[in-house]
């Protein structure tokens, strides 16, 4: 086990390596000039006085006039150090740490309970669905999951505050209260973009357990199982779902991206002040250290929690072992 873990976390070096280029390259790529969206957008009249001058000497102090190969070497140098960059549009708490510190409890915290949610609903559903094939009960429950397959998540997001606030005059705080100190207005805060970002998710699962249970139930050791006269709670629950599980903890790992990067539209959509919402912030303003700090951000989570994932199949499967 320890050799398997040791083998995933050294893989992490070259995912990490390419995300950073990645994201590097393509912000440098697409339109727009960071110096010349903050001389733009800073006193009125500014755009008017805008000189070559103005412009070089802003792009000196930021950095992005020198070549593109030694700003990446200079920011991955300063990254190593724990240095991540200032923010080119926060001038009074400019360091790029003091806004992930704070966005990032809430990211994790809406997607967490995203995939809960979808959890709680997803296997149970897929469950009944295998149990009772070809039923109307299997038919519902295909229906339902074939909408949240189809339904965009940012379309089930505004039609969920429409309704919200038709029926029960509700719209999204503008003050957003935090898990430690308010949890059940912070509760009531993420609920509703956690049922929204999970809608698609639960989908998925249902329907991946559907097919694993079809799959398992059909095994030998299930008809042994029930020939020894247990109780059918018993052969589908403690025989037949922990081994369907094995996909669905494999789908869990691949969703938790999808649900992170699904954050991006729901928190905007819902003014939640997550790495979503600032990321979306930071892409109109041009803020490249912020932008590359969300995403690098984002992709070590996604890769730890795929290391997760990957380990709960010794745990769920005592045949599985890593060497």
């Amino acid at each position: 086990m320890k050799t398997y873990i040791a083998k995933r976390t050294l893989l992490f070096i070259p995912t990490m390596f390419l995300v950073t280029v990645a994201v590097f390259v393509i912000m440098r790529i697409v339109p727009g000039d960071p110096a010349l969206m903050i001389l733009g957008e800073g006193e009125e009249g500014a755009a008017d006085n805008l000189t070559v001058e103005k412009l070089e000497k802003l792009r000196a102090k930021l950095g992005t006039d020198r070549p593109i190969y030694v700003q990446y070497g200079s920011w991955v140098g300063n990254m190593f150090k724990g240095d991540l960059g200032q923010s080119y549009f926060y001038e009074g708490k400019p360091e790029v740490t003091f806004y992930l510190k704070d966005r990032i409890p809430t990211t994790v915290e809406l997607t967490l309970m995203s995939l809960v949610l979808a959890s709680i609903v997803a296997v149970p559903l897929g469950v009944l669905s295998a149990i009772k094939q070809d039923s109307v009960s299997d038919y519902a429950a295909r229906i339902i999951t074939l909408l949240g397959i189809a339904l965009p998540n940012f379309w089930v997001a505004v039609m969920t505050i429409f309704f919200l606030v038709l029926l029960f005059q509700w719209a999204p705080p503008l003050a957003y209260e935090k898990v430690w100190d308010n949890p059940w207005t912070n509760f009531q805060q993420l609920i509703f973009p956690a049922i929204a970002l999970g809608t698609s998710n639960m989908a998925f699962i249902a329907r991946i357990t559907r097919s694993a249970m079809l799959e398992v139930l059909r095994e030998d050791y299930i008809r042994t199982a029930r020939s020894k006269g247990l109780a059918e709670r018993v052969v589908v629950y403690r025989h037949a779902l922990r081994n369907a599980l094995l996909p669905v903890v494999t789908l869990f790992g691949f969703e938790l991206g999808r649900l992170i990067s699904g954050t991006v539209i729901i928190e905007t959509i819902f003014l939640v002040p997550g790495m979503g919402k600032l990321l979306i912030d930071s892409i109109g303003n041009r803020d490249y250290p912020m932008i590359q700090a969300v995403v690098l951000m984002i992709a070590i989570t996604v890769l730890v929690m795929n290391l997760f994932a990957d380990l709960l199949y010794a745990w769920l499967d005592p045949r599985i072992r890593y060497s």
